[in-house]
């Protein structure tokens, strides 16, 4: 079986090079990967355009919690991937439901509009569909390439039964990306068992402050957060998910 893209998400510049670095084939850029993933800055996105040697798609969420949301939320959304059209992103990682956990096809036109010749990729909104066949079928309709996913479950290993029947239901039509919990140690396993060709991983690490001195009194957030300890892809990881899935 051939594994077509091996996609690590990533909330800051060090971690794109260290991505790369083990092997990444496509970027999910973000801000907070600590709540899942929200819209990164303007910034970010230019710098990442500029040094990724991988297609990079950016994160749309602009807050953390569910994905029902507010005019208000769109029109910042639409903003966002506008900003990341104009700094030569590859794509957009986008979802959207109403209250009643159908996908927000509404959004997903406006999204379509704005994107042009962007990609698109449907986050793990659609975890929080109570019909995912369904949801499949709206995303289908909508330019989508893949979807995000862990089968419904609170990782992808557990989830593996939903993630085999959604590749069965999309055929070639929609790429079933899985992800959350994705490692070296179950990567080919969620690949054998579902049929999937795209998995997606943060490889999570840090790295301590390289700062000579300084006062630690003080909390910048949570008490619990240690201020000094650098969140950072570990290349590692990734290489290890890659070597685990070469062998397939």
């Amino acid at each position: 079986m051939t594994i077509d893209h091996i996609e690590v998400c990533i909330d800051n510049i060090e971690s794109l090079h260290l991505a790369q670095q083990g092997g990444a084939t496509r970027i999910e850029l973000c801000a907070s990967l600590a709540l899942g993933g929200l819209t990164p800055n303007a910034g970010l996105m230019q710098l990442a355009a500029k040094h990724a040697k991988v297609p990079v798609y950016a994160m749309i969420r602009p807050r953390q919690g569910d994905f029902l949301f507010s005019s208000q939320d769109k029109e910042v959304m639409l903003a966002d991937a506008h900003m990341a059209k104009q700094a030569g992103l590859d794509g957009l990682v986008i979802g959207a439901l109403n209250d009643d956990s159908t996908v927000d096809t509404d959004f997903l036109a406006d999204i379509n509009r704005l994107a042009g010749g962007m990609g698109l990729t449907f986050h793990r909104a659609i975890d929080q569909c109570l019909e995912p066949m369904a949801a499949l079928d709206t995303i289908m309709q909508h330019n989508c390439e893949r979807v995000l996913t862990s089968g419904l479950e609170a990782n992808a290993f557990a989830g593996i039964p939903m993630l085999k029947q959604m590749v069965a239901h999309c055929g070639e039509h929609l790429a079933i990306m899985a992800g959350a919990g994705v490692n070296a140690n179950n990567a080919a396993q969620i690949v054998q068992q579902t049929g999937i060709r795209e998995v997606h991983l943060s490889g999570k690490s840090t790295r301590p402050s390289l700062m000579r001195c300084y006062a630690s009194s003080a909390h910048m957030g949570n008490a619990n957060i240690d201020d000094f300890a650098i969140p950072v892809t570990d290349p590692e990881k990734i290489v290890a998910v890659v070597n685990a899935l070469s062998t397939l």
